[in-house]
């Protein structure tokens, strides 16, 4: 998104050399420093953001996810999970970048979905640039388990069980070079709306899975489903000794834990559920199923974002809530449903910081520099990762639309 230099009321903006269009303005772009927009406060910056969105149209679109602050979702085009906002993002055809207001896993699965072969074929060879904000908005989760300490695992498994036995999950929250992973050795992608189906897919087909990297949604979902506890240990990648386990024990199970979890979700006790139940006459729990096995089972629901959002929004008026996620989407749930009685579960906060990175400064600063035609923070998949990534995605894909079938 380049423009032409601007002259009197009107500038002409190229794309790609193929599309012109008249930009109304009487200021040259305004892109610089970083540091600069930090010095702005948030009416200005969120006016000069409504403005660019303005002149850029349909051609860039913002995604927001559930857990970002109130001031940046409100410029969003689309809110959603991660895996929903990638795949929305997937089906648009007009739109010639996106700025993913999330974190670092995020975008690179924005990136390997809109940008699969045959979809920059259509394009004539263009690639939609996905647009991180601010870099630094990482996951502590998805760092948790690293490509080299998972093909090690995969190796030191292999000395005691047949790998052919193994299948490797990961949670859709995790670098896309694990889910390449997974695409590499049969493996797939879940999300924590399908990650029952997905273990059921897994264990039609293998004796164990590995499930990385966030242990509390794996051991949620297979104990659902009858998977005894004592049949499930835990990787530790920085214990050189089979992950923490004697050959004996991962040989007895049928789900190999990573040793990870979400920052924001281990938060939540099994305590905060007993004081609001003290407090809050019928009270209804609802957490998320990365909070520990615990709170789970002291829980009335359990489930991904989309289910909470969605059992509160069908909820009659007068009912009362205490929810386990990420703080904004908490509050945010309070502020649209007035008729509700809706409480954040834990009395600390718990929010997703690297989340926070993406503020209104960062936000105007990249729509600004994507007007200039530099845009900043692009993050882009190798076509080998981005590959096996989409084989993994798309068995997830497959499962999900025959268990719906």
């Amino acid at each position: 998104m380049q423009d032409g230099r601007r002259t009197g009321t009107t500038a002409t903006a190229y794309t790609g050399g193929t599309m012109t269009v008249e930009i109304p303005t009487n200021e040259p772009l305004a892109a610089g420093p970083l540091e600069a927009y930090r010095k702005l406060d948030d009416v200005t910056l969120a006016s000069r953001i409504d403005e660019v969105r303005q002149r850029l149209g349909s051609r860039v679109l913002i995604l927001g996810h559930h857990y970002q602050q109130d001031g940046v979702i409100a410029h969003a085009d689309l809110r959603g999970d991660s895996y929903q906002l990638s795949k929305s993002a997937a089906e648009r055809t007009d739109c010639e970048a996106i700025v993913f207001c999330g974190v670092h896993f995020m975008a690179e699965t924005a990136d390997i979905l809109v940008n699969r072969p045959e979809q920059v074929a259509s394009r004539n060879g263009a690639r939609v640039n996905v647009v991180l904000p601010d870099t630094a908005a990482g996951c502590s989760m998805a760092d948790m388990a690293a490509i080299e300490q998972v093909e090690d695992a995969w190796a030191d498994l292999g000395e005691i069980i047949d790998t052919d036995d193994i299948t490797p999950v990961t949670y859709i929250n995790s670098a896309a070079s694990l889910k390449a992973f997974c695409g590499r050795h049969g493996g797939i992608v879940c999300t924590s709306s399908n990650a029952r189906a997905i273990l059921e897919w897994a264990f039609s087909k293998t004796k164990r899975v590995l499930f990385f990297p966030d242990q509390h949604l794996g051991r949620n979902t297979a104990h659902s489903m009858g998977v005894p506890l004592e049949q499930m240990c835990v990787w530790n990648p920085h214990d050189p000794r089979l992950g923490g386990n004697d050959s004996t024990s991962l040989e007895k199970s049928q789900v190999i834990l990573w040793q990870g979890h979400c920052s924001v979700h281990a938060m939540f006790r099994p305590e905060h559920v007993d004081t609001m139940r003290e407090n809050i006459p019928n009270v209804k729990v609802l957490v998320h199923p990365e909070c520990a096995i615990e709170v789970v089972e002291k829980a009335d629901l359990a489930g991904s974002t989309s289910y909470i959002i969605n059992q509160i929004q069908s909820a009659a008026p007068g009912t009362s809530w205490a929810v386990g996620t990420e703080l904004h989407l908490v509050r945010r749930l309070e502020q649209e449903h007035p008729e509700q009685t809706i409480r954040f579960l834990s009395p600390t906060v718990c929010m997703c910081a690297t989340m926070y990175r993406i503020d209104l400064a960062h936000l105007c600063w990249s729509l600004e520099h994507l007007e200039a035609g530099s845009p900043v923070n692009v993050i882009r998949v190798d076509q080998d990762t981005a590959h096996w990534s989409v084989v993994a995605l798309e068995r997830m894909l497959d499962v999900t639309a025959l268990k719906r079938s």
